[in-house]
């Protein structure tokens, strides 16, 4: 029995599927398959090699049926203009109910086994009558999905300020947590009007290189160190992570860039009467250079 990595739902939920005749599938392959939610169209991504399976995080398990025919990619079609329709109905039933929440997409299973309600809320909700109200209208299960504003880019963000489509839409199945640690060590600016995504959070791709730098970091004498070197004894004044370099002051007052390769040693405070500068200790040397 053969077994991939298959992607399906607006969210962009990864899982393990099985096929029961053994036929196989190559990456980009259209599927439908049968999840813990019902029917659904996906993807298929790749063989579920142990490699690949790790890589996940609690990955959901189903089975793939078949591979989409022009008749699936018919009622695709019929069921994405459908949703449109249940949207409305949705957004005017929230409406009528005086509901305090934010109507952001609705996903209608290929199978028609329920509709999922994806919104944004501040508190909690008592959603109870509109559950019925909606199974009424559209005779199948309704699920209520609260969410983020991440996800909310996740499910309707186009393209980020990079001029490519948002990571959380294309790429990213997990979005782990992001922080101005990151962005610090990196050296990115820090108005947040740069460094914010779609979803007006920290962008994720902050995130993508944070271990190598963090990694590379740690190699380097902190900003207000002293050190010995080939120039004498110097103090460090600023950090160019990736480069492997140092801005430092002599003894003599220069201001010179140096390769870690040049320090001697690094001299402990016992070591040196000169008081330590008050400086950020991913300081720039480009920066201070300034």
């Amino acid at each position: 029995m053969s077994k991939y990595v298959v992607r399906y739902g607006v969210m962009r939920n990864l899982g393990v599927f099985s096929t029961s005749r053994g036929e196989t599938f190559s990456r980009g392959a259209k599927v439908i398959a049968r999840t813990n939610r019902g029917l659904e169209a996906g993807e298929v991504l790749s063989e579920a090699s142990e490699h690949a399976v790790q890589s996940l995080r609690k990955p959901k398990h189903g089975q793939i049926l078949r591979r989409q025919t022009h008749d699936d990619e018919h009622e695709l079609k019929k069921i994405h203009e459908q949703e449109r329709a249940e949207y409305e109905t949705c957004r005017r039933r929230v409406e009528e109910l005086g509901l305090k929440m934010q109507l952001i997409d609705i996903e209608h299973l290929f199978g028609g086994e329920r509709i999922v309600v994806y919104y944004l809320s501040e508190g909690r909700i008592d959603f109870r009558e509109l559950v019925k109200v909606l199974a009424g209208d559209f005779q199948t299960r309704i699920e209520m999905r609260q969410i983020g504003v991440r996800d909310e880019a996740k499910l309707l963000a186009d393209y980020g300020d990079c001029g490519q489509p948002v990571c959380c839409n294309t790429v990213l199945a997990e979005m782990p947590p992001v922080s101005m640690k990151m962005a610090k060590l990196q050296k990115a600016t820090l108005d947040p009007n740069k460094i914010s995504g779609r979803c007006g959070r920290l962008k994720c791709c902050l995130r993508y290189e944070y271990d190598t730098y963090r990694d590379l970091h740690k190699g380097l004498p902190r900003v207000g160190t002293e050190i010995l070197t080939s120039l004498g004894q110097a103090r460090v004044l600023g950090q160019e992570i990736l480069a492997g370099q140092l801005l430092v002051q002599t003894e003599d007052a220069r201001r010179v860039v140096i390769d870690t390769t040049d320090i001697l040693t690094v001299v402990t405070p016992s070591q040196s009467n000169a008081k330590t500068p008050r400086s950020d200790e991913y300081g720039s040397a480009g920066e201070i250079a300034r």
